[in-house]
């Protein structure tokens, strides 16, 4: 069922606060922009507004989509970062409630490094208490949303439907301090979208226990499985999707914050989770491919896997593009 009154509603944690019919309607939108698109046809949907992003991280994918999708909804899109504005300095409620004043959104990325798991989030959610336009969270340190919807739809594209459908969430090697964020939402969304889902990685490499519980409150509810294993075969054994991607300790990060600390040494026990071809070939013969990139080539991925005919990557992150709109259009334009 189309949800149509989304006008206004923040788009900070879905995965847990948004229906399941208010999540296919994003779906549903976004697969008609990309429509649009691809026809050439203008969808100025979002006309004279404009969205505040807030960068405390560095940005790709999450920034280019974003401008160029309020650029063809007909809007502005507002880059801040920490070396041209206040936001550091300035308490939040202030810069919240005057961007408020001036826009139409705020769309914020906040993964701090040295601080405890759960910070990121928390400047979120102050952004969302004192604004008075929807706040869109761009990537915490706890959620990735945008990512997770655009994987979502990537799935529905690719794979056609849910029900049935393996889905394997597989930690990989990487020499970077990967955040918890994609791992968390893709086990909470494939969930509630009705996917049997693994979750695998190494013993020292766990995600948060409240997480884990909701996506097997999800599997419940929708009668799949839910299963964490230790067993890098095991997780790619018939999957249809196959998901490998680094991440860090949720224990360690709990304890030391987003620092050097969270590389162990015994992360080069695991260099047998690389994703390479003799692991695809586990897989369901039509299997796909996935990463939110950047990829680590080398450690999470090697060139035959993520350069070969299982990877749907680009298409992945073009529809973050699409994905955004729809949530843009939504929040932002409307009925109120």
């Amino acid at each position: 069922m189309v949800q149509t009154h989304l006008y206004g509603k923040h788009w900070v944690a879905p995965e847990l606060e948004w229906t399941f019919e208010e999540l296919e309607t994003v779906l549903d939108v976004a697969f008609d922009l990309k429509k649009r698109y691809a026809q050439g046809e203008p969808h100025r949907l979002l006309e004279g507004k404009s969205l505040f992003m807030i960068f405390y991280n560095p940005s790709t994918r999450t920034r280019n989509s974003f401008e160029c999708g309020m650029t063809q909804l007909g809007g502005h899109a507002n880059f801040l970062d920490l070396t041209t504005t206040w936001i550091e300095s300035e308490d939040i409620k202030d810069t919240a409630a005057v961007l408020s004043c001036y826009g139409h959104g705020i769309a914020v990325r906040c993964c701090p490094a040295g601080k405890e798991y759960g910070t990121g989030h928390k400047v979120i959610r102050t952004y969302q208490n004192y604004s008075t336009v929807p706040v869109i969270n761009m990537e915490d340190d706890k959620f990735h949303p945008c990512q997770g919807m655009a994987d979502i739809m990537t799935i529905k594209e690719k794979i056609r439907k849910f029900e049935g459908k393996k889905f394997a969430m597989c930690w990989a090697p990487g020499h970077v301090r990967a955040p918890l964020a994609v791992a968390q939402t893709n086990i909470l969304f494939t969930t509630r979208f009705g996917m049997d889902v693994t979750l695998a990685h190494p013993p020292e490499y766990d995600l948060d226990p409240e997480i884990i519980q909701k996506a097997r409150e999800y599997s419940k509810e929708a009668g799949t499985e839910f299963t964490i294993t230790n067993n890098v075969e095991e997780a790619y054994e018939g999957a249809d999707v196959v998901y490998p991607k680094s991440w860090i300790s949720w224990k360690l990060y709990r304890e030391g914050g987003f620092t050097e600390k969270l590389l162990p040494a015994h992360r080069n026990k695991y260099l047998n989770w690389t994703c390479k071809p003799e692991l695809i070939d586990l897989c369901n013969k039509k299997a796909i491919y996935m990463h939110c990139l950047p990829a680590i080539r080398g450690e999470e991925v090697v060139n035959e896997v993520i350069d070969g005919p299982h990877s749907v990557v680009i298409p992945q992150a073009e529809n973050r593009l699409h994905v955004q709109k729809a949530i843009m259009v939504l929040t932002m334009g409307g009925l109120r």
